[in-house]
Order: structure tokens, then sequence, then C-alpha cells
């Protein structure tokens, strides 16, 4: 089963800018200070989920997390596909760089609910209640 990983989507103002720069074509590249030390789960099927505006709205699959540099002046790149999947809304508390996520916590990918056409806004408010 893969890993996954959260990530605030610092100056993210909503979805649709994550899927405008993916529609630009070819694997996105995320930087991060901190190399996962199970990098290996994550790129074996797992994805990044983002958190914008403190509530997890999407996911990007992992393509590859490669180390670059060494000691002090080392960091992280990793590469998701070009495609936004879009996930049932769930609320996140803020947190700092990016945080493991298990395959039990992550919200339905939103093409797998039998959702309708509801808004988003009103699907966010609903799980919130917990009367979705």
């Amino acid at each position: 089963m893969p890993l996954h990983m959260i990530k605030l989507g610092v100056g993210v103002p909503d979805v649709e800018w994550l899927e405008r720069r993916a529609a630009k074509g070819g694997p996105l590249v995320v930087h991060t200070r901190m190399t996962p030390k199970r990098a290996s789960e994550i790129e074996d099927g797992g994805s990044l989920y983002w958190v914008v505006k403190g509530v997890i709205v999407c996911r990007q699959p992992v393509l590859d997390i490669t180390t670059l540099g060494e000691g002090k002046q080392s960091r992280c790149e990793i590469m998701l596909e070009p495609r936004v999947i879009r996930t049932a809304p769930l609320a996140r508390r803020p947190f700092q760089g990016w945080r493991y996520f298990e395959p039990k916590d992550v919200p339905p990918d939103l093409d797998t609910l039998d959702a309708g056409e509801a808004p988003e806004e009103l699907v966010r408010q609903l799980r919130e209640l917990g009367a979705w």
C-alpha cells in the first residue's frame, strides 16, 4: 500500500490555480528542505495532497523524490505528475513543511463519490458538520 504526503499550498489561492499550473504540461517539481526517509514507499504509487486555505482539495501523484546536495546545503525535489485530482474536501489545521499521510486518512477522490454537482463550498461545510 503506497504512502502519501500532505503539504500546505502556501500562496495558492484555489485549486484552479494548481490546475492551471499543471495544464502547462510536463512534470511539476516541489522543493522542500527535508527528504522523506520513506521516499521509496511514496514513489510506489503515493500522491502529494494539497491543503489550500485550510482544506485538502486535491492530490497529485508523485513520480520521483530526489535529494540534491549534501549536508546543510541539501534539499529535496519532489516530481509530480502534471495532473490534479480533486478530492473530497477535508479540513486540516496548519503545519510546517510536509507530513506523511497514511492511506487510511486520505479523503476519497471526487470522481469516485456520488456527489452530483454540489458546489465545493457546500460540500466542505457539510463535511465539517459531519453531515456528509
